[in-house]
């Protein structure tokens, strides 16, 4: 049994989905069919059930999902260590990064940092704050990057850079027209905002309630995207990071107003499993990120 094949079984197991296990392997999805017809083959039992939710582990499926993912993170760990005796930058790296954060922020790192390491496979997946955790935690991914990282025993984290936020609004609000607003001033207006278990969320209920300031929340998604084509339609205003709407702000369709009364900033970190053995890559790719940063405050 090859350690590629449990790598693909548990990654098949972890998102539920033989296409996703197959672009993270950089396989097809027929040799990943395959692969684990061999392992169903060789333990003469069924491992996985597909379902309308994907694919889930049989009882037996979950024994061999437990024993994998010991096995890769030792191979791992050896791996690493091999690594930075030779002083090789190579592999896989796997970051899992928030929306708002993957789609405007993280692309001219990731260019630099592929252009100086273009032997490593990066795969970037873009989720929730609370599925990055988890993903860091059991070993799933190497490196997150969130928003407002919160302490946690099993974290180690890294500061990356801040964002400040800004109020948005189509460019025909009456608003539209001041260049500062204070916070009070956008009680009873209409507001696009972020679901409520985002930490951005968290943080922008927390300004309003410091400045008693009531805002009629008309809708709440999940990603930065949808909040902003919201707000160009004119269903209602919205806070939101700066870096994420200068497509919209050069082409007119979303103008920028400063919130007077406060300077509202959005943290963001690297974070990676405590006592985990970084790869060269993993390493690499922090010191892109960091690098970068140290370079734009100066």
């Amino acid at each position: 049994m090859h350690i590629e094949t449990l790598k693909v079984f548990c990654d098949v197991v972890e998102t539920g989905s033989f296409s996703v296990a197959a672009s993270q392997n950089f396989i097809t999805q027929s040799a990943v069919s395959q692969q684990l017809r061999a392992l169903e083959a060789k333990y003469k039992c069924r491992l996985l059930e597909r379902g309308r939710g994907g694919a889930k582990p049989t009882p037996a499926g979950e024994i061999l999902y437990r024993g994998s993912r010991a096995i890769l993170e030792a191979y791992r760990e050896v791996d690493n260590e091999l690594q930075d005796l030779g002083k090789v930058v190579n592999g896989a790296l796997r970051v899992s990064i928030v929306y708002s954060v993957g789609l405007h922020e993280l692309p001219p790192y990731l260019k630099e940092y592929l252009r100086s390491y273009p032997e490593v496979n990066v795969h970037v997946e873009y989720s929730r704050a609370n599925k990055i955790y988890d993903a860091v935690i059991s070993g799933v991914t190497d490196l997150g990057i969130v928003a407002y990282p919160a302490r946690h025993p099993q974290i180690t984290m890294l500061p990356f850079r801040e964002d400040r936020l800004v109020l948005v609004c189509p460019p025909e609000h009456s608003i539209a027209n001041l260049r500062r607003v204070t916070v009070a001033k956008l009680s009873d207006q209409a507001f696009i905002a972020y679901e409520r278990d985002i930490p951005t969320r968290k943080a922008i209920d927390q300004l309003f309630k410091a400045h008693d300031a009531a805002p009629r929340y008309v809708a709440e998604y999940d990603n930065i995207e949808t909040i902003k084509r919201a707000v160009e339609i004119g269903q209602g205003l919205a806070i939101v990071p700066l870096p994420t709407v200068a497509h919209e702000t050069r082409l007119g369709t979303l103008k920028v107003v400063q919130l007077a009364d406060v300077n509202l900033m959005r943290p963001l970190g690297i974070i990676y499993k405590r006592g985990r053995h970084l790869s060269p890559a993993a390493r690499k790719f922090i010191d892109v990120l960091r690098e970068e940063r140290t370079d734009a405050a100066a």
